[in-house]
């Protein structure tokens, strides 16, 4: 299992920004890494003087970017021969594709941002949105808007926060630092569990949703 820890200490000594980059292109191809742990990662790795930040932060967004736009253009390419492969299958099924045509065809900015933090539709939903033949340059937009608004949020945090933590780390005993240790927890806790809701009702609402008719045409 891969854990924050792991993460720095495997970056720290090698290629930190060919590394973070390859996590975050298979994260986006579908490979189940959390994307905040290799941006998080690069923002621990940035404070400690092992890489710097005004190249680790564009290396972070061109990684998010990298392999959504590749599954896009997979799907624009072969179309619907993608749901012969099998390891397209695992995360596309016939049905699932059907629903976010639909929803494409309804709202397509709109399930391009929900897509975009739901892990375990990310992979499945930007496949169709090139099946789809969603416009490319509003699917990139879209897509880039919605990671130049989570990923500094992401690094920016680990950056500035970095210090804190490890004097929480090496410093246990002083009450003041337990309480702050403890706040920040709860923060992470309470921010994880509205993330987790709100992600759970936006992917149902994409499922659930009826399809239009056939020769309804209107997009966003």
């Amino acid at each position: 299992m891969l854990t924050l820890d792991g993460i720095v200490d495997q970056l720290a000594g090698h290629n930190a920004y060919l590394g973070v980059f390859a996590l975050l292109l298979a994260g986006g191809l579908g490979v189940p890494i959390p994307e905040e742990l290799p941006v998080v990662a690069a923002g621990v790795l940035s404070r400690e003087g092992l890489a710097q930040w005004w190249l680790a932060l564009p290396v972070c967004i061109l990684g998010v970017l990298s392999g959504d736009v590749i599954l896009y253009w997979a799907g624009r390419h072969w179309g619907e021969r993608v749901l012969s492969w099998r390891p397209v299958r695992w995360v596309l099924s016939p049905a699932r594709e059907r629903r976010l045509k639909g929803a494409y065809r309804r709202h397509a900015v709109k399930t391009i941002v929900i897509a975009r933090h739901v892990i375990g539709l990310r992979a499945a939903a930007f496949l169709t949105a090139g099946i789809a033949h969603v416009p490319f340059w509003k699917f990139l937009a879209t897509d880039a808007a919605a990671a130049l608004a989570g990923v500094p949020l992401s690094f920016g945090l680990a950056y500035f926060f970095t210090d804190q933590i490890e004097a929480i780390l090496t410093d246990v005993h002083r009450v003041e630092r337990w309480g702050m240790l403890g706040a920040l927890v709860l923060g992470i806790v309470v921010a994880a569990v509205m993330v987790h809701r709100w992600t759970r009702c936006a992917e149902e609402k994409i499922d659930v949703e009826p399809e239009p008719l056939e020769h309804s045409t209107r997009r966003d």
